[in-house]
């Protein structure tokens, strides 16, 4: 048992409300004690839970070099490319976050999460979806026509279960489906089904049979209500999510990760893109500022979900997402923070060990200057202190 570690003078804000100020404990990556009370008082630093982004794919370039982001995957070998893994995961880590979900992971991420996990490299907690999706869908269509080494797809009811099975033999943690065409993707259109009913059916109960999470993709309203339909876990993107869909994503609490800051980038072209991929992202903007607002104002649960990748948002954009989520829902600094916190662990059943900052749950948490739960616009990466994942600090120091 490794010796306890004790930060104390900190104001604490516990990932549902600010507990006042004093001393968190921890000892062999688990929180032993939080101690905090109301104080006339305004210590210099904060400490909060590390953030959860519940949508990232980390399979790209992390070098500092130049390279062609849509080729480089396909010819860079999977050893080398689970490197790149771990590094956006520690660039990552830098801002906060401390838990990151890939969805559309392979054996690259897997390799790279349990590395993590077993605390070869120290840095945050990577969970991954492996993908069911159809020849010519939204996640086929990275890969060019002719190239001969491919993800899987699976084209019957049969084969998506299979699929689910193979994932399941290789360690993910969850399985992502399509119900729409995508952005990124190279020819294909955002309205494409992606699949039939009858595949998805098979996909979903397969998974949950098995005990995961299904994750759905869509960017329409028909993709929502297929998702709806068949007890998806979570709608990622949710562009088409309309008042119709409303009741039923309520009494489920359906969270949303409403990946802002990458649309934005592609329909404004901050970054190269081609015609079609900027076309297909300004659809999107325009359709998703027509549903979003009204839709959170409704109680609709979004999450955070960057679809951070590396390129179009960095690892580390992660605080931007959460001030475009609070201007776009027109929510308080605390609202967003829970966002990324406790709302976002629960959103991908990792609440009993991630997002908060109590006794027992893990010691993953920021120590940070300012109040961000007040005004979210104080957490920067120049303002954060010390990062601590496992009870490890990962990036910068605690104070003394």
């Amino acid at each position: 048992m490794s010796a306890e570690k004790r930060l104390e003078g900190v104001a604490v804000w516990d990932g549902d409300a600010y507990r006042g100020v004093g001393s968190i404990t921890w000892s062999d990556g688990r929180l032993t004690a939080l101690d905090a009370k109301e104080r006339d008082e305004s210590p210099e630093y904060s400490v909060i839970p590390g953030l959860v982004d519940t949508h990232v794919h980390f399979d790209s370039y992390a070098g500092s070099g130049s390279v062609d982001w849509a080729t480089w995957p396909l010819i860079t070998p999977a050893p080398e490319r689970s490197l790149h893994v771990v590094a956006h995961a520690r660039k990552a880590a830098a801002a906060g976050v401390t838990t990151l979900r890939d969805l559309s992971g392979s054996e690259v991420q897997l390799a790279a999460a349990r590395a993590l996990d077993a605390e070869l490299i120290p840095g945050p907690r990577i969970r991954v979806h492996g993908a069911v999706g159809m020849t010519a869908g939204h996640g086929d269509l990275f890969t060019p026509p002719h190239y001969p080494h491919r993800g899987p797809v699976a084209d019957s009811p049969d084969e998506c279960r299979k699929l689910v099975r193979q994932w399941a033999r290789a360690g993910v943690d969850g399985i992502k489906i399509f119900t729409s065409g995508g952005v990124l993707s190279v020819g294909d259109k955002v309205g494409w089904r992606n699949q039939t009913r009858e595949e998805i059916a098979a996909t979903v109960d397969e998974a949950h049979a098995l005990g995961f999470l299904v994750a759905a993709h869509t960017h329409t309203a028909e993709g929502v209500d297929i998702a709806l339909d068949f007890g998806v876990d979570s709608i990622e993107h949710g562009t088409g999510i309309e008042e119709r869909h409303w009741e039923r994503m309520l009494e489920r609490n359906i969270p949303v990760a409403p990946t802002l800051l990458i649309n934005d980038a592609i329909a404004e072209r901050r970054i190269p893109v081609s015609d079609e991929a900027q076309a297909k992202g300004r659809a999107v903007v325009d359709e998703r500022d027509a549903n979003f607002a009204s839709a959170s104002a409704a109680g609709i649960r979004f999450v955070l979900g960057t679809d951070a990748n590396g390129i179009f948002v960095t690892f580390g954009e992660q605080l931007d997402e959460l001030r475009l989520m609070r201007h776009a829902f027109s929510w308080s600094s605390e609202r967003t923070l829970r966002s990324g916190t406790s709302d976002a662990a629960d959103a991908i059943r990792m609440g009993d060990t991630v997002g908060r900052l109590t006794a027992g749950l893990a010691a993953d948490f920021v120590v940070v200057k300012g109040r961000p739960w007040e005004d979210i616009d104080q957490l920067t990466t120049e303002n954060i202190v010390a990062v601590v994942a496992r009870g490890v600090v990962v990036s910068g120091a605690l104070p003394e």
